[in-house]
């Protein structure tokens, strides 16, 4: 899924979930910070703790694509500059037995503001898991 996030104030987000329930979930996304850094994050939420794991990019990078493969209860989460070469950002589990998910887009604005963003290209497939490595 390719994700234009055109947020402007500390926080904002959108992105990719995956939810069993609001204990257990995975999120995906870029967080605007300032004019110059954005955080691209992953969060991984089991039995109501949360796991938080960012890499810092440049607040000009407007869009970015998510993938989320699931094998079992383990989950690769990726992303794309172009949607073709897919970086791993996190390899991850979901303790709590999977017997139906939520997957969708989410949205935030924290900061008692509003943002746009956009989802584009939204694919449902196959599991990618251990192609283009």
């Amino acid at each position: 899924m390719k994700i234009y996030n055109l947020g402007g104030e500390v926080h904002d987000q959108c992105g990719l979930i995956v939810r069993i329930d609001q204990d257990n979930w995975i999120k995906v996304s870029t967080e605007y910070e300032n004019e110059n850094i954005s955080r691209l994050e992953s969060v991984v939420t089991n039995l109501g703790y949360s796991d938080w794991a960012t890499t810092d990019i440049s607040s000009e990078i407007k869009s970015m694509w998510y993938r989320i493969s699931k094998n079992g209860n383990d989950f690769l989460i990726e992303n794309s500059r172009g949607g073709e070469n897919w970086k791993q950002i996190r390899i991850t589990h979901l303790h709590q037995e999977i017997e139906e998910l939520e997957v969708g887009i989410y949205a935030c604005s924290p900061q008692d503001s509003s943002f746009q963003c956009k989802a584009d290209k939204i694919i449902i497939d196959k599991n990618k898991w251990g192609i283009d490595k």
